[in-house]
């Protein structure tokens, strides 16, 4: 298994070298010019030419993606000009935000959208079966921002029974001691349930928002897995074989069925990614999404550069990680390698 995650690391370089040339063109053809941004808007051509110099901006490109990379060989991300602190202290202060926003919609969607897509496979045809479609139809349809105003609108203004989105904790909580940075599994450790609940109060909103973006393809791939290995021979003969249906579907039918949708995973999360930056502008959430954001306005380079690097580390993480399980589910692959 060692070797395995080593040859899949291994393959992932070339990706990763790709992800850090292309940020770094991208971030110097995008329009704006850090050096005015900077500067002022009442400075002087001359005060604009000096700090581009102080900036390094002034510099051929090659020189200064070597640099970069030099910078970047010995974990200096660069510092960002919007917040004065380093790239990487910034990323690793809001990182966690991310983190559990994102797995909290993957595992809620899980939870939802797996047995919908069983339920609707079993009970090919009827209404639990359109019902399935209708909603994983209108989780791809609607925007990932749409979805987060109308729950603010429903939820918070109307019924008033969520907080404020004003980001992981309402005004009258305090952050838990950072373990995990993870505040839900910070404040079990420290058995807060005060501010566990506020906690949970505050990521359910735009938990459900990426839950609803993520859900459909999720349900989708598993009625259409489930629906194929049910109509296999292997399952047919289990059920000739007077096997009781709830083992058939359970101990046979799923875990073959469960291939896609572990491989799915991947994509979903990639997806997720991307919704993540509107979800935490929606919701005030204090991750890397808004962060990027806010640079990319002020054409602020560096920052931009790391949350795409820590974003395409985070993608290729994830994979492994499935690559790994997909092994662990089914035996044919340990026995190929």
């Amino acid at each position: 298994m060692l070797k395995i995650f080593l040859d899949r690391l291994l393959t992932t370089l070339p990706a990763l070298i790709g992800v850090i040339v292309v940020s770094f063109l991208l971030t110097r053809v995008l329009p704006g010019d850090t050096a005015a941004y900077f500067a002022g808007p009442a400075a002087t051509p001359q005060a604009i030419e000096e700090v581009r110099k102080q900036l390094g901006l002034d510099k051929p490109l090659p020189e200064q993606f070597k640099r970069y990379v030099i910078d970047l060989s010995h974990g200096d991300l660069g510092k960002s000009l919007t917040t004065g602190q380093p790239v990487l202290a910034d990323l690793k202060n809001r990182l966690p935000a991310s983190a559990e926003l994102t797995l909290f919609g993957l595992i809620l969607s899980l939870i939802i959208a797996v047995p919908l897509g069983i339920a609707a496979a079993v009970k090919q045809g009827t209404m639990l079966d359109h019902a399935c479609r209708a909603i994983a139809t209108a989780g791809v349809s609607l925007p990932v921002f749409f979805s987060g105003l109308l729950l603010v609108y429903v939820f918070y203004y109307l019924l008033q029974w969520s907080p404020a989105p004003l980001g992981r904790l309402d005004v009258f909580a305090s952050a838990p001691n950072t373990i995990t940075g993870f505040y839900l599994i910070d404040s079990l450790i420290a058995r807060d349930w005060e501010n566990f609940r506020a906690s949970l109060s505050s990521l359910l909103l735009p938990g459900i928002t990426l839950a609803i973006f993520s859900l459909a393809p999720i349900a989708r791939i598993t009625r259409a897995s489930m629906l194929a290995v049910l109509a296999s021979e292997f399952v047919r003969t289990a059920r000739a074989s007077g096997l009781n249906g709830r083992t058939v579907i359970f101990t046979y039918a799923f875990r073959n069925a469960m291939l896609p949708v572990v491989t799915t995973l991947g994509m979903v999360f990639s997806f997720l990614l991307g919704a993540n930056v509107l979800v935490e502008k929606v919701f005030a959430w204090p991750g890397i999404g808004s962060y990027a954001v806010e640079a990319l306005i002020a054409s602020d380079f560096a920052p931009v550069q790391g949350f795409v690097l820590a974003m395409a580390i985070l993608y290729i993480a994830l994979n492994l990680i499935i690559d790994l399980t997909y092994r662990v589910i089914d035996p044919r692959m340990r026995s190929a390698t």
